[in-house]
């Protein structure tokens, strides 16, 4: 994995303070009861949530090294890769995990080694933080995971609650995302509150686009885990320096919103929110 370097040309306020964690968490019960954000976890966390732990048995393929994803892989899951999830263009990733045979090495694991790409944290004047390309990244190369703490539907609508009143005054920039899975009914069948507020990697310093942005968010499912993380893709072929983005969700006037500057001939000067 690669250091991703903090530029500030702008002043010298330095970027909140904030615990990194290269994979999603699932915070301990005792850290929702001793501040509003956790810094505990249950486990030390990992680029999959091992069946055992959740009181089920391990699955995944028996591959010999190397083959891997292939049509005879238990782990491939074509329709899920070709399906559109959320309903929106979100689609879904089938990778090997803890269950299977193969290593850690394997091809088909290719979310689960961490930022693989160079990126930097630059400091712009209407937006703060935002995460830029260090480097060529093509098409469909893997970006980064967005990493924070799993929450409870019940906890990411208490800290939902808190970062508005925070927000509101400028004391906060939260980053708690709310992913929703439909069927092709539109019922939403899962929901993954993922909150890199406070506990997150670099993935918390991506801003909004209003267009979608150059990113595409994919869930990505590893055998033997029964929670997806959300990753990141290179929608289009990205150039050195440019910024990264991608959509938040759909963004609608509101006048009690707070402003977006993404700047895309689409945007309606808001960023995407809604309730919890």
């Amino acid at each position: 994995a690669f250091p991703a370097p903090f530029v500030n040309p702008i002043d010298s306020q330095p970027y909140s303070y904030f615990i990194y964690t290269p994979f999603s968490l699932i915070p301990s019960a005792a850290s929702f009861h001793a501040q509003p954000w956790g810094c505990a976890w249950s486990r030390t966390p990992g680029p999959t949530w091992p069946r055992p732990d959740l009181g089920l048995p391990l699955a995944g393929c028996s591959c010999a090294r190397g083959e891997c994803g292939g049509a005879a892989c238990a782990c491939a899951d074509a329709e899920a890769e070709a399906a559109d999830a959320s309903g929106a263009g979100m689609a879904s990733l089938s990778e090997c995990g803890d269950g299977c045979a193969c290593g850690p090495s394997c091809e088909n694991r290719r979310t689960q080694r961490g930022v693989t790409v160079r990126l930097r944290v630059l400091r712009q004047l209407k937006k703060g933080w935002a995460l830029h390309a260090a480097e060529v990244i093509h098409r469909g190369q893997f970006v980064c995971e967005y990493a924070g703490e799993f929450l409870t539907t019940e906890e990411a609508r208490r800290r939902h609650r808190l970062y508005d009143e925070l927000a509101s005054v400028g004391k906060l920039s939260p980053a708690l995302l709310v992913i929703r899975e439909h069927l092709p009914s539109g019922r939403v069948c899962m929901r993954v509150n993922i909150d890199a507020t406070k506990v997150g990697n670099v993935a918390r310093f991506i801003n909004h686009s209003c267009d979608g942005g150059n990113l595409r968010p994919i869930l990505v499912r590893s055998s033997g885990s029964l929670l997806p993380r959300l990753c990141l893709f290179a929608a289009r072929d990205i150039v050195d320096g440019e910024e990264l983005a991608f959509s938040y969700g759909d963004a609608k006037p509101n006048p009690k919103g707070l402003p977006c500057f993404c700047e895309s001939s689409c945007c309606p000067g808001v960023l995407p929110a809604e309730e919890t």
